[in-house]
This record gives C-alpha cells, sequence and structure tokens, in this order.
C-alpha cells in the first residue's frame, strides 16, 4: 500500500498567508453574526410593518394596539425580539428592540429616559462580560444602530425629536428615516429632507456617517455609496402584502390612483435603507465597539470601575472568594508538581 505524501497546497514562490481572509470568512459563517437595532418613534408611524418588510418576517405576531384614553398616562416600554435568520448558509441573530409608548403621552418630557438606560445597561452588562473570568461566549446585545422615525406630517422635527437625539447621539448610531413617505409628493418628500438636514446641523446632532468608498473599490459601490449618502434622512413606504403590479406580483399598497411599490426605488428609500443596512453592518459594529463602547468605558473607568446593572449586581466579595479560589487551585497544583519531582529524585538516588 502506497504511503500518501504531502504536495504544497500553493504555488511555488508564495508563502500561503494570502489565504487568511478565507479561514476568517470561514470561520465567521460557520460563528455566525449578532446585530441589535432599536427602533423608536411615535405610534402609528409604521415602524413594525417596516421591520417586518426589512427581513421577511413576522416579529410581532400579537401586537395589541391601545386606544386613545390608554395612551395618556402610557410610559415607554421596552420590547426585545430575537430571531434567528439563515441566508444561503450564513445565520444572523437579530434582536430588534421596540420603544411602544414613546411619544403617546401627554407629558413626554422623560418618556426617552427608559431608552437611555436601556443602551447604558447593555453597555454596562458586555463591560461586566468583558472583565469576567469566562470570557469565551460574551453575548453581544450592544444596541448597534438605532431607526428613528419622523413623522411626515409636520414641518421638520418636534422639540422632543431635537432632545431625543441630542440625548443618544453619543451613544449609538443614529439613522433617521421619515415614516410613511406615501403621503408626500416628491417635491414635499425632498423638502422634508432639506428641512431635517438643516436642523440636524442646527442643533448638532450627530447621526451616523456613511463610510467614503475606498479608492480601489469598484465604480459601481463608490456610486452606490454616494446615492445612499445622498438619501439621508431615508423616506419609506413599509408593506406586508402582495399585490398585482404590471404583471407581477410585488409588495406594496394599493391606492385608487395606483400603487406605491416598497421594493421600487423611484417610489421611496426603503431598498436603500436596507442596502444601508446590510452592506454596512460591520461598520456600524465597529463604531458602536470603537467609538460608542469605548467612550462608555472610560467614562465607567473614570468613575472608578464598573457599577451594578439593573438586576445584575456585581459584589466585590464574590469577585474576592473567586480569586482567592483560582490561587488556591494554583497554589495545589504546584504543591503536587513539587511533590512528584521530590519522588522522582527520590527515585533516581536510589536507583544510583
Amino acid at each position: 500500500m502506497s504511503k500518501a505524501q504531502f504536495t504544497n497546497p500553493e504555488t511555488p514562490g508564495y508563502v500561503g498567508f494570502a489565504n487568511l481572509p478565507n479561514q476568517v470568512h470561514r470561520k465567521s459563517v460557520r460563528k455566525g453574526f449578532e446585530f441589535t437595532l432599536m427602533v423608536v418613534g411615535e405610534s402609528g408611524l409604521g415602524k413594525s410593518t417596516l421591520i417586518n418588510s426589512l427581513f421577511l418576517t413576522d416579529l410581532y405576531p400579537e401586537r395589541v394596539v391601545p386606544g386613545a384614553a390608554d395612551k395618556i398616562e402610557r410610559t415607554v416600554e421596552i420590547e426585545a425580539s430575537t430571531v434567528e435568520i439563515e441566508e444561503r448558509g450564513v445565520k444572523l441573530r437579530l434582536t430588534v428592540v421596540d420603544t411602544p409608548g414613546y411619544g403617546d403621552a401627554m407629558n413626554c418630557e422623560d418618556c426617552f429616559k427608559p431608552i437611555i438606560r436601556y443602551v447604558d445597561d447593555q453597555f454596562e452588562r458586555y463591560l461586566h462580560d468583558e472583565s469576567g473570568l469566562n470570557r469565551r461566549h460574551i453575548v453581544d446585545n450592544r444596541v448597534h444602530c438605532c431607526f428613528y422615525f419622523i413623522s411626515p406630517f409636520g414641518h421638520g422635527l418636534k422639540p422632543l425629536d431635537v432632545e431625543f437625539m441630542k440625548a443618544l447621539h453619543n451613544r449609538v448610531n443614529i439613522v433617521p428615516v421619515i415614516a410613511k413617505a406615501d403621503t408626500l409628493t416628491l417635491k414635499e418628500r425632498e423638502r422634508l429632507k432639506r428641512r431635517i438636514l438643516d436642523e440636524i446641523e442646527e442643533h448638532g446632532i450627530k447621526i451616523y456617517q456613511l463610510p467614503d468608498a475606498e479608492s480601489d473599490e469598484d465604480e459601481d459601490f463608490k456610486e452606490q455609496t454616494r446615492l445612499l449618502k445622498a438619501s439621508i434622512p431615508f423616506s419609506v413606504v413599509g408593506s406586508n402584502q402582495l399585490i398585482e403590479a404590471k404583471g407581477k406580483k410585488v409588495r406594496g399598497r394599493l391606492y385608487p390612483w395606483g400603487v406605491v411599490e416598497v421594493e421600487n426605488p423611484e417610489h421611496n428609500d426603503f431598498l436603500k435603507l436596507r442596502t444601508m443596512l446590510i452592506t454596512h453592518m460591520q461598520d456600524l459594529q465597529e463604531v458602536t465597539q470603537d467609538l460608542h463602547y469605548e467612550n462608555f468605558r472610560s467614562e465607567r473607568l473614570k468613575r472608578g470601575g464598573a457599577s451594578k446593572v439593573e438586576n445584575v449586581e456585581v459584589s466585590k466579595d464574590q469577585i474576592l472568594l473567586e480569586k482567592e479560589a483560582e490561587l488556591r487551585r494554583m497554589q495545589e497544583m504546584i504543591a503536587r508538581m513539587q511533590a512528584q519531582m521530590q519522588i522522582q529524585r527520590q527515585g533516581g538516588e536510589e536507583h544510583v
């Protein structure tokens, strides 16, 4: 039986580290990806419909819409829904954080504080897990992106919109979205976009900035990036209904005067919003890690380390006990090794 011989998998003259990106790709696909998206805006702006349209799934099968009387004293709730999506062998663990009750009550003065507290709590949990003894399986629930829904019925940003974005822009990547764009004409849409951008600049609000395309990227990607940047804030229409238009089934809304197609870039920016989210998902995670989380971490360390998270008390005594137990285990292991060496030394002397 002939013995199998090992052959050089690389072309002569090459070491082979050019294949490292393929190894990273295979490992990433096997591990899967995690992403957390927050949606914030007043009730009735189509947040749930848009999210279901974006990911072709039903995240809110049992949603109950409260009546006007219930909204008077309504407080903001935080609802996190996680769904596992698989496409062409790539797994995505998507968490969508909804904020029902935001902007609904008569007094909205403090309605965004629970949202800020939730974002900070996720940073705190990640910091606690990262500082723990077992860091192998850390679940990343930090909010990587926030779609902020702006009403199309006003003349720009409301005071609540300004206050919320100013309070949150140093914690999370904010992407402004004009909801229900089919209620506006094309001219009204462009006018509202310019007005919102002017007010964002006037109030010093920092929204998520798409990175420039690299010089070695192809021209199609450069043009796509340019169009995405020019479309901010995205004006979108959401729908989960399939209707027939021009002899084919499309997702859209049927009106007496015609059909608004959700995925038609001439009708709205839905396709651009989805493209931005998918093609820049990695960048959104990196900005969260390198900018927002690092700012939070440095501030927390300046104030003397991690404080308690809601429902998660970090006990100093417990940490000390764990470290003492680990130290005892190491001392016992060293003592056993020394005993074995002593026995071996004595055996060698007897043999001589």
